[in-house]
């Protein structure tokens, strides 16, 4: 099932009432078996306890001779065996520990449900400006459609540059619908609004087949992320917020801030570091950023540290020194953990659309930049950049910043943006 059908199946209500029909009686079946099974169990351990009383007042009513017997037996008896009591109690005691498991299994299912319904969510939060801003775009130009012909396509053309698809995408994604539109003969709105939609989500989900959106650490040692954009992105402040994350899990973090050069910068870094309670490593400004990752790196070496998250400079106007400082920053930290960097993450501002798709094909230019960090997708109506960058630079996102709270910094996930972006054109389609 790809995407967009996924996406149909969850928003479109009436439509897909077959479809949540079974999945209601899927549920309603699954809760009958685990009412049968607590039955069962009950029911065994109410026999359980039946048979034991029941032994007992068998045992009271001999006579005083037979239990004589009985007990001058037991005490020759060197074998002692135990009783059908004793057997019955084991069997209520296995009884209760399968139901306890049962009720845990319960418990740990219903809260990694909880967990993915939280992150939904979060997305959807996250991407409600994105997402209005989107629809408003093709709402205003289906409010005067009237038939599908060139002039059309040549709105939706820019309709579509406007959200920040990008240009090259924009016209790949205008050319195909010309075709499918005619093929399928859609002539509604809410037609022709699925088609767009539809067309859009198929592309993403065709270009992002080959893409890793999952982070990488290190087998053994330290794990190295490098991260680099310009200056005002977000970038120390994504550091600050994933090392806390990392930090909350347990992870031993450490920070180096290489970003000697901008004033401030230094300071910054190590205000997040006191803030989320990690180790940094630091110099006075102007010195060599290949002196501080060395330090770094020794130091997350010695120290046994999980983590080293290293801050750099962002001049992308003066592109050869910039090269050349990323270039040596990266040889001493392979120099002393060769499998490392394992990560390098490009920081790019949604707010600024186009132009972070010009810095992205810049920095990619001057380094190998392995993912991106998408930050502050909240406060923005450009969510249609994740689909360029996908489509044009064939670069994972990686980190999507939903929010301006600690923990808003999220791991990407193509599958929740798609529902956070598109689904109030596919579950209200325009009329």
């Amino acid at each position: 099932m790809g995407l967009f059908d996924k996406l149909k199946r969850a928003f479109s209500g009436p439509e897909q009432s077959e479809d949540e029909e079974q999945k209601q009686q899927e549920e309603k079946k699954e809760k009958q078996d685990q009412q049968e099974q607590q039955e069962t169990s009950d029911s065994e351990t109410k026999n359980a306890v039946a048979d034991e009383k029941k032994a007992e007042d068998l045992t009271s009513s001999e006579n005083d001779t037979q239990k004589i017997q009985d007990e001058t037996k037991s005490e020759n008896d060197p074998s002692n065996e135990p009783s059908d009591i004793e057997s019955k109690q084991v069997d209520v005691k296995a009884s209760l520990e399968s139901e306890t498991k049962d009720q845990k299994a319960a418990s740990d299912h219903k809260d990694e449900s909880e967990t993915d319904e939280n992150e939904e969510k979060r997305y959807d939060e996250g991407l409600k400006k994105s997402r209005q801003g989107f629809g408003a775009k093709i709402n205003a130009l289906l409010a005067n459609f009237r038939h599908v012909d060139e002039d059309f396509f040549d709105d939706l053309e820019e309709t579509l540059i406007e959200s920040d698809v990008g240009f090259e995408t924009a016209v790949k994604i205008s050319d195909e619908l010309q075709d499918e539109v005619k093929l399928r003969n859609a002539k509604s709105k809410a037609d022709v609004s699925d088609v767009i939609v539809e067309k859009l989500v198929d592309l993403y989900e065709k270009e992002g087949q080959e893409e890793d959106n999952s982070l990488h650490f290190a087998k053994s040692g330290p794990t190295v992320f490098l991260f680099v954009g310009v200056n005002g992105v977000g970038k120390t402040t994504t550091i600050g917020k994933l090392a806390h994350k990392y930090q909350k899990e347990g992870k031993k973090v450490l920070l180096a801030a290489c970003d000697t050069f901008r004033a401030g910068a230094i300071e910054q870094l190590d205000e997040w570091a006191q803030r989320v309670n990690v180790d940094i490593v630091k110099k006075q400004a102007q010195s060599d950023p290949a002196a501080v990752v060395f330090d770094a790196v020794k130091k997350a070496q010695n120290d046994d540290y999980d983590v080293l998250l290293v801050d750099t400079a962002g001049r992308l106007q003066n592109k050869v020194n910039l090269m050349n400082e990323l270039a040596k920053i990266k040889r001493v930290i392979q120099r002393e953990l060769p499998e490392s960097p394992q990560e390098v993450l490009l920081a790019l501002d949604a707010t600024t659309g186009q132009n972070a798709l010009t810095q992205a094909k810049q920095f990619k230019d001057v380094t190998e930049v392995s993912g991106i960090v998408l930050t502050k997708l909240d406060g923005t109506a450009r969510g249609g950049i994740v689909l360029a960058i996908r489509n044009e630079l064939h670069l994972p996102v990686k980190l999507v910043g939903l929010g301006e709270q600690m923990d808003d910094l999220r791991e990407f996930d193509a599958e929740k943006f798609v529902y956070g972006l598109f689904k109030d054109l596919v579950a209200q389609p325009a009329e």
